[in-house]
């Protein structure tokens, strides 16, 4: 039997500090003695780009997705299955948990077409098959998932972090979402930092229209809409850069935003 399902999404620069990526390690095997069996679903951006730098390739993105060519995809290939995944398992493993690094072309978990040439080759996916991570929550293994994705051809493609783990968290029918940012959650300012506690979904076109929902937060908010949309009990964005953020959500510590279709947005100026 396996407990409650939690997909946690971790990426950006929150993975960038040892000491928090250890808290956050932490927390992810302390979920499974709150009930829940954790799914952790990364990227990598930062890696990639350093990797790119180091190789004098260019790092370029188009409505908030990276430009993938051929060469950009073999590093992404490198660091997300390679690196983030193995080290990601092995520190779980190190604070007690039994994890596993996957990617999403996996036993076809992430079955992709191609999203449109001004991506290269950004994957959209179009079936998840969650036969693997299934098996792994079986065995209670966490899986440490990669956002690589391919096609009947055998073409792999890059996939948005944020939207492969809504996704995700939708196929597999998870009571939560988090995805952790090196952000305070969704914000009317940058500048001012003046978060918007509750955003119900209704909202959604409206901050696209004004601006506020832009960039890299578009990709978040779609996935978290459908994530919603496909019946995940709630989802959360939250700040991975304050330590044991995520198991003081769990325990109901009110942080980040809460995205829903319960009640009336909260915070919108």
């Amino acid at each position: 039997m396996i407990d409650k399902i939690i997909v946690i999404k971790y990426g950006g620069n929150a993975m960038i500090n040892e000491t928090l990526k250890d808290a956050v390690m932490e927390d992810i095997v302390a979920l499974r003695e709150k009930g829940y069996m954790p799914v952790l679903s990364h990227g990598g951006g930062p890696g990639i780009k350093e990797m790119q730098e180091k190789l004098g390739l260019e790092s370029r993105f188009v409505d908030g997705l990276r430009y993938t060519d051929e060469p950009t995809l073999r590093v992404a290939e490198a660091v997300l299955a390679g690196q983030v995944g193995t080290e990601l398992a092995a520190l779980l493993l190190k604070k007690g948990g039994k994890a596993a690094a996957i990617s999403g072309v996996a036993s076809g978990l992430y079955h992709c077409r191609p999203m449109d040439e001004k991506y290269g080759l950004v994957g959209e996916i179009d079936h998840v098959d969650t036969s693997a991570p299934d098996a792994l929550m079986e065995a209670g293994i966490i899986p440490v998932v990669a956002p690589l994705g391919v096609d009947d051809n055998g073409q792999t493609y890059n996939i948005n972090g944020d939207t492969a783990a809504s996704l995700l968290a939708a196929a597999l029918k998870a009571d939560k979402l988090v995805l952790l940012t090196d952000i305070v959650g969704l914000c009317n300012s940058i500048e001012k930092l003046d978060v918007i506690s509750y955003l119900n979904t209704e909202d959604v076109p409206s901050l696209k229209e004004k601006g506020v929902i832009s960039g890299g937060m578009l990709p978040k908010i779609d996935g978290c809409v459908q994530a919603i949309e496909s019946g995940v009990k709630s989802v959360h964005i939250i700040d991975g850069r304050t330590p044991h953020s995520l198991i003081s959500l769990v325990e109901g510590t009110p942080m980040g935003t809460t995205i829903g279709t319960e009640k009336a947005s909260v915070g919108i100026k």
